[in-house]
């Protein structure tokens, strides 16, 4: 059987299983094709207030992909933020999803939210 670990038990627990970037993207992968997510929100769920960190992991994404889908993460006011391959593509792969954008915001922020992660691995 398995153990479960919490990702918000602690950093000392975290940090003996993965890298914080790793525990960004796995907290990530959970958010749904029609949604996002906020910097500020993904560090919440890691029990932290790093959301520059959050950010910059986001930058850093080996996997851009359905995997780890940096581009459905916000800022907390529902502008954009940024994108390593640019706003444009950005804006773009979130219309596809059905994220409405209007000058560099989400629109209808609040209904597209999503912090329902689950902690537990």
């Amino acid at each position: 059987m398995m153990k479960t670990t919490n990702l918000s038990d602690g950093k000392k627990n975290r940090k003996e299983l993965m890298s914080f970037a790793q525990s960004c993207y796995l907290l990530l992968a959970q958010v749904p094709e029609w949604r996002v997510t906020t910097y500020k929100a993904i560090a919440n769920a890691l029990g932290t207030k790093a959301y520059r960190a959050v950010g910059n992991a986001m930058n850093k994404n080996p996997n851009p992909s359905k995997e780890a889908p940096c581009h459905r993460v916000v800022a907390a006011n529902g502008w954009i933020g940024g994108y390593a391959y640019g706003l444009e593509p950005k804006i773009n792969l979130l219309k596809e999803e059905g994220i409405n954008v209007k000058a560099g915001k989400i629109q209808n922020f609040s209904t597209v939210f999503f912090d329902a992660f689950d902690l537990t691995l």
